[in-house]
């Protein structure tokens, strides 16, 4: 498992390189610049659009704009907010937050830009059942009407982005989600993983069985429902801590420059390390660049394929720049990103070389050496812990030497009596003790719900771990449905069935506790298949984006002449349950 976790980190650092930020970045510029600020277009005429005052039964598609937009924010908004985010301030600090707004307010112009490609592309053979995204992006834009050498290539690429598609399908779609429900629900109410596993399995498939149509009328309740409930929570946790929260935010712009040193439980980062660590979990949860969510939107019922994307540009915004931005703000107010040490450990720990010239700890084991946890909470099976260490060199992304010493609650192994005793794991080579004050190790989404139960005891343990199942099944929903399209592209419909299986079966796989052991192995779960996607997917943009702005300009244009006539907006119910357009 060392190994495979070592080749993954091998591989996510060369897809997450320092070009790959540059690129990002410099396609976003050109995008806002070229559409002539989409951005703006979509906080106005995109509400519009929403509101159902364009839909017409009659253009060809499957469900209405909300309902696409819908589906598409039910797959960007999820865990990437809640445990996301939480990666990022814990890795990268408070100034990765703002790398994240710059990621979200020029992901917009991105998201437009792919979109109306996917929609001026899609296949509407089945008009009830349209496909689209990337792969039919290049083929049909491209391939096709090139021919010669052209088609085999734009098939190939067609190919690549569909496996990446699907890799990504499989990681950070399903198992990144499974695993943070499933952690956060064991962490506060003991159940274990396996079963938290095995039901969001069972509602998942239950859900993608009915198809696109299925699945819209039920992202379109449960999306806005969710994101409501959350962002309620939010604005309680804002309202307690109301006295911090302008200090934080002059904070978060300050350490995007000039960031602190480690501080409590943070390690200690530089500020190209924010930058990074902020620019990748932002790419991960509105997925702008990397081709996911046209799949989603290319079922919208519209026959101006500039009208979706810009509906989709509104994706990036509330995904980052409100949901992401709520949870970082809600872990900065609460002082939980560098919270302080719930005691000391008990006895001496000291590194050693083993006989195989691996570092190894030895230390306590007995569970008493524990400091007591503020009542009502206890040390139990599965929680884990950390104690600070230096090591003999400087790591190169943070710049620091501060690295964790983890150790875990287990069962003893063959005691009759089930008691709980201390594993240690493999520490840092050349790892030497600070001090022996202990930290809780809370990962992902169990740190947003620790920030939240800071703020309000109780908080965090019921409603986010709600919202956290409520964010992951309709993110799983929506990223069975990409999965489904990237076989159908190169298997063929036959395969659908099989697939399904398969996707279901792998929620349960990632609910094991030991699937995911630290931030940083659940980072590169992320950032894996999103890197893939981005590398398959951006020459596939760049290619065919004049294309793109033309179309997108075009429409700006002829709606500015009043060519399109608004009707009265339908009854907000029927929008949301497509019967507008029915």
């Amino acid at each position: 498992m060392t190994q495979l976790n070592d080749l993954i980190n091998s591989v996510v650092s060369v897809l997450w390189s320092t070009p790959t930020f540059y690129i990002v970045f410099a396609l976003g510029v050109l995008f806002t610049i070229w559409s002539k600020f989409v951005q703006y277009h979509a906080w106005t005429h995109g509400v519009a659009l929403l509101r159902g005052k364009y839909d017409n039964r009659r253009d060809p598609g499957a469900i209405n704009h909300f309902q696409a937009l819908s589906t598409a924010l039910s797959g960007t908004v999820g865990l990437g907010n809640i445990a996301g985010v939480a990666i990022a301030i814990a890795l990268g600090g408070p100034g990765a937050l703002f790398w994240m707004w710059i990621a979200g307010l020029f992901g917009m112009a991105i998201k437009a830009t792919e979109v109306t490609l996917a929609l001026m592309y899609r296949d509407t053979t089945d008009p009830d059942n349209p496909r689209g995204g990337a792969m039919y992006v290049i083929t049909r834009g491209w391939g096709e009407p090139t021919g010669g050498i052209a088609r085999p290539i734009a098939y190939a690429m067609g190919g690549l982005f569909s496996a990446a598609l699907l890799l990504a399908t499989f990681t950070g779609g399903n198992m990144f989600q499974s695993w943070n429900v499933a952690n956060i629900t064991q962490v506060y109410f003991g159940v274990p993983q396996v079963v938290s596993g095995s039901i969001m399995a069972v509602v998942t498939g239950l859900t993608i069985i009915g198809g696109i149509k299925r699945i819209g009328d039920v992202t379109a309740w449960l999306t806005p429902g969710m994101c409501a409930l959350y962002l309620l929570a939010g604005c309680v946790v804002l309202v307690v801590q109301a006295a911090d929260v302008p200090a934080m935010l002059a904070m978060i712009v300050e350490e995007a420059f000039s960031p602190t040193a480690a501080q409590g439980a943070f390690l200690g980062a530089t500020a190209w390390f924010g930058v990074t660590t902020g620019l990748q979990r932002a790419l991960f949860s509105n997925e702008a660049g990397q081709g996911s969510s046209p799949v989603a939107h290319s079922a919208a019922k519209t026959s101006e394929p500039a009208r979706e994307g810009i509906v989709a540009a509104l994706e990036p915004f509330v995904d980052t720049c409100l949901v992401c931005t709520l949870t970082a703000l809600v872990i900065l107010s609460t002082g939980t990103w560098n919270r302080e040490s719930v005691g000391r450990l008990g006895g001496e720990l000291h590194m050693a070389l083993n006989a195989d010239g691996e570092w190894v700890i030895g230390g306590p084991r007995a569970i008493d050496a524990l400091p007591k946890l503020p009542l009502p909470e206890t040390w139990a099976e599965g929680h884990s812990f950390f104690v600070l260490g230096d090591t003999t060199s400087v790591n190169v992304d943070r710049g620091t030497k501060r690295v964790k010493i983890v150790g875990d609650v287990v069962r003893k192994s063959n005691d009759p009596q089930g008691g709980l005793e201390i594993t240690w794991r493999r520490p840092a080579e050349g790892a030497q003790i600070v001090d022996g004050n202990v930290y809780r190790e809370l990962t992902g989404a169990a740190l947003t719900g620790h920030a939240f139960d800071r703020a309000v005891p109780g908080l965090g343990k019921y409603l986010v771990t709600l919202t956290c199942w409520l964010f992951a099944v309709s993110t799983l929903i929506s990223w069975s449905y990409y999965g489904e399209q990237a076989t159908v592209f190169l298997l063929g419909a036959r395969f659908v069935v099989p697939y399904k299986l398969v996707f279901c079966v792998a929620i349960v796989i990632a609910s094991f506790p030991q699937f995911v052991r630290t931030d940083r192995q659940l980072g590169n779960l992320a950032d894996l298949g999103a890197g893939c996607m981005l590398a398959t997917n951006v020459p596939i943009i760049l290619l065919l984006s004049g294309r793109a702005m033309r179309c997108l300009r075009d429409y700006l244009d002829r709606l500015a002449c009043g060519e399109f006539r608004a009707h009265a907006a339908p009854p907000m119910v029927d929008v949301m349950e497509g019967h507008d357009v029915e």
